[in-house]
């Protein structure tokens, strides 16, 4: 039986990077696929048409989790179209990076609403459903980042750090009606993001991880599988770091 079978979940931000492999991930190990994407229309048409080739049952809706109703309206369409919703993974995020002394209050405000805001968004409109069932599992994507913080992404760092007091609250409050909530925080992941990268400047991140090398995005998503899954049952509050030992 494969780790995921039977379970439906629903996955925020999965057009290209940690997110898609996630998605592709959960539809391999044997989960219903529901996920979002919103500027990239293209890649998240041909995600899903990719994982629907590959059998089993996947959905794509074209959605903003940083906005409340549209995040209730999207909960709404997934439990209609697929019956229950059983792991909910918060992935959707950007990036607005800049020195504090030159940040905008946009750029604060776009990454707090965005990276943040949609955690709760997406959590508060699924946690009816998820104490109905008495069961589920809430898996938030953090970042090494909001642990430690970094220089130029005070926003960033912020909205992170916000998701791990988050993660932490939900298992305390949700946690007698058997539902979980725990966190991934990646730590330096070849994406397209990390590809615009001057290559001296990959060379001294690697230099700095135990392990000397970037991770890989399916990494990131055989823990959130874990998490997902009823293997990780007796876990919640939790939050897994995977960043080659890094913050070690």
């Amino acid at each position: 039986m494969k780790l995921l079978e039977g379970k439906v979940a629903l996955i925020t931000g999965a057009s290209k990077g940690i997110g898609k492999a996630i998605a592709q991930k959960y539809a391999e190990q044997g989960a219903q696929v529901a996920f979002t994407y919103l500027s990239s229309v293209e890649k998240g048409q041909a995600l899903e048409q990719e994982l629907q080739q590959a059998g089993g049952k996947v959905k794509g809706y074209r959605s903003d989790a940083s906005n409340h109703e549209a995040a209730i309206e999207l909960v709404n369409n997934v439990i209609q179209d697929f019956g229950r919703l059983d792991v909910l993974v918060n992935n959707a995020g950007i990036t607005k990076d800049g020195l504090l002394m030159r940040m905008s209050e946009e750029q604060w405000d776009r990454v707090i609403e965005v990276n943040l805001k949609s955690v709760f968004n997406l959590t508060k409109a699924s946690m009816r459903q998820m104490m109905k069932q008495k069961s589920g599992s809430i898996v938030n994507i953090t970042s090494v980042v909001g642990i430690r913080g970094n220089a130029g992404q005070a926003n960033y760092s912020a909205s992170k750090a916000g998701i791990i007091g988050f993660t932490k609250s939900v298992a305390l409050e949700l946690g007698s009606r058997n539902v979980r909530s725990n966190a991934v925080a990646p730590g330096f992941i070849e994406t397209e993001m990390t590809g615009e990268l001057d290559q001296k400047v990959v060379d001294e991140w690697k230099q700095g991880i135990p392990l000397k090398r970037a991770g890989a995005t399916n990494e990131v998503a055989d823990c959130v599988a874990f998490l997902g899954s009823d293997m990780s049952s007796y876990m919640t509050g939790q939050v897994l770091q995977v960043d080659g030992g890094m913050l070690t």
